[in-house]
């Protein structure tokens, strides 16, 4: 309809006739060019016009453009308006029948077709708060009091069923030599272990019932673990791709701005906190986790927004644990509890914590390389100057000294990680652990070897010392090698950290959040003490 012809307060013949909506329903042509118009390459007014179209033309909505859907629509004054003309310019919001369009377009396309530019932007956010929001539920739900209970009833089993294998190896291998006192007591003990092994239903078979169920236990447990032993070793391998666009994503949040640097890095903290408790209590140890993580987060917003403070919150977060050891549990609570609880918030909090405070320090200064990334700081200082009011400048900005000097000296521990790998495997002969035969070191990580760690080191130095060179660091042909050595070294203390917590809880991984990769503490362990 032309505007002209519409006379305020009124609606027009057209709409009110009853036959109007049957009469000039579109024909099944107009309708097929209007399903093909919302295609990508049409102009917007012609998707949009035809998107219009289809929508009203439904059924039940009806064509007339008077009974079409209220949220296209906008009633304006008049007592002898029956309903309102629909016209493009009356859609409440282009915004939404854009997306609505793109939808659409989609569900028409095929399912091998790759999914549009404009529908992965729109999804990508979505898609990442779900996964984190997932991840963070099933985290929650594995750390809470109720998944304890089923903790400590799994331990029993085991301590059970090592019991039986232990009983049934001495009947087995015993001399003779001891006394029927000290026979009958083994066998009763194996009966009563045998009993709690089973479900109660079979607790009435007699022994030699419950010796034939106790062993087919013990070889199912056998067989259990030998499939995930398989499992194990049947882990993919980690994608050379995935592994650049990972590294691409994290040098952008690196420069991101001080806001979401910090407030991704508090995110994730909380996901490694969850995850280090949920394998604390695989080994039948369960500390205060709210408190921690509480306390953890805390450390990450001070250091951004009083960093004169932030070394008081593990202290203070640490007597508040106390206090609700005390005052908030019936039971008096063990070593073992307070302890994890503080090296929780130490080992992923504190330490961590302290890359924020890095990113903080000075201004940027001109590096060797600002004028090749000078376009691009320039359109993101153009970006951020368009930005709302309300959103501070600490959002996109600034590109501080500190952050350049944390990607370098993350883009160093990485690749540490990736030198020390192909090194290993070409030329690795010598075993890190016998180095000190008497320690622990060659259990905690029996595949790692001297070449593997001095590729590591080398790898780290050439990239330590090109970042030294474009920060423009005095003497960087001496002060950047040593300074990727130092780098790999840390790097390669806090893995052997994260190896032996695992292996004390018996896993392979702290979570499954990234694929080939692990979980949040499986990517972190490295930057942890650096």
């Amino acid at each position: 309809t032309e505007p002209s012809r519409e006379i305020p307060g009124t609606a027009p013949d057209y709409m009110t006739s009853s036959s109007y909506e049957a009469s000039t329903a579109p024909p099944s042509s107009i309708l097929a060019m209007c399903r093909r118009c919302p295609a990508p390459g049409r102009p917007r007014p012609v998707r949009l016009a035809a998107l219009a179209i289809l929508r009203l033309s439904r059924p039940g909505a009806g064509f007339g453009f008077s009974a079409g859907p209220a949220s296209l629509a906008r009633p304006r004054p008049g007592p002898s308006l029956a309903s309102p003309a629909v016209r493009i310019r009356d859609v409440r919001s282009f915004a939404t029948l854009e997306r609505e369009e793109v939808e659409e377009v989609e569900e028409r396309r095929s399912p091998d077709a790759p999914p549009s530019p404009r529908l992965v932007k729109h999804r990508i956010p979505k898609v990442m708060y779900q996964i984190y929001k997932n991840y963070l539920v099933k985290l929650w739900s594995e750390t809470s009091v109720e998944s304890r209970s089923t903790v400590r009833k799994q331990r029993l089993r085991r301590s059970v069923n090592s019991m039986i294998e232990l009983l049934q190896r001495e009947l087995k291998d015993g001399d003779g030599g001891e006394d029927g006192e000290d026979v009958a007591a083994k066998l009763s003990l194996l009966e009563a272990c045998e009993r709690l092994a089973v479900p109660s239903t079979s607790t009435s078979s007699t022994s030699s019932t419950s010796s034939t169920s106790s062993t087919s236990s013990t070889s199912s447990t056998s067989e259990s673990d030998g499939s995930l032993l398989r499992k194990a070793k049947a882990k993919p391998k980690r994608s050379v791709l995935r592994g650049a666009i990972m590294g691409a994503v994290v040098a952008l949040w690196v420069f991101s701005g001080n806001y979401l640097y910090t407030g991704l890095f508090t995110l994730l903290t909380v996901l490694g906190q969850l995850e280090y408790y949920r394998m604390v209590m695989q080994t039948g140890v369960f500390p205060a986790r709210k408190i921690s993580v509480v306390g953890a987060c805390s450390m990450f917003v001070t250091a951004l927004a009083a960093p004169n403070l932030h070394q008081i919150c593990l202290p203070l977060f640490g007597l508040f644990s106390m206090a609700w050891f005390l005052l908030a549990r019936r039971n008096v609570s063990t070593i073992p509890e307070i302890a994890t609880t503080f090296t929780g918030m130490f080992y992923l909090g504190y330490m961590p914590s302290f890359w924020v405070r890095v990113r903080q320090l000075g201004v940027r200064e001109p590096t060797r390389m600002a004028p090749l990334v000078a376009p691009l700081l320039e359109r993101i200082g153009t970006k951020a100057a368009s930005l709302p009011p309300w959103i501070p400048a600490s959002f996109p900005l600034p590109v501080t000294q500190g952050a350049i000097f944390i990607f370098w000296a993350w883009i160093s521990i990485a690749f540490s990680d990736v030198g020390a790998y192909f090194a290993g495997r070409n030329f690795g002969n010598t075993k890190l652990g016998s180095l000190s035969p008497d320690s622990a070191l060659g259990e905690t990580s029996p595949n790692k070897t001297v070449e593997g760690v001095v590729g590591g080191c080398l790898t780290s130095a050439l990239f330590s010392t090109a970042g030294a060179w474009v920060m423009r660091w005095p003497r960087w042909w001496a002060t950047g090698p040593v300074y990727g050595v130092v780098l790999a070294l840390l790097g390669l203390v806090g893995d052997l950290t994260a190896s032996m917590l695992k292996r004390d809880a018996g896993l392979k991984d702290f979570g499954d959040l990234i694929p080939e990769h692990g979980g949040i503490m499986d990517r972190v362990d490295s930057y942890i003490f650096s």
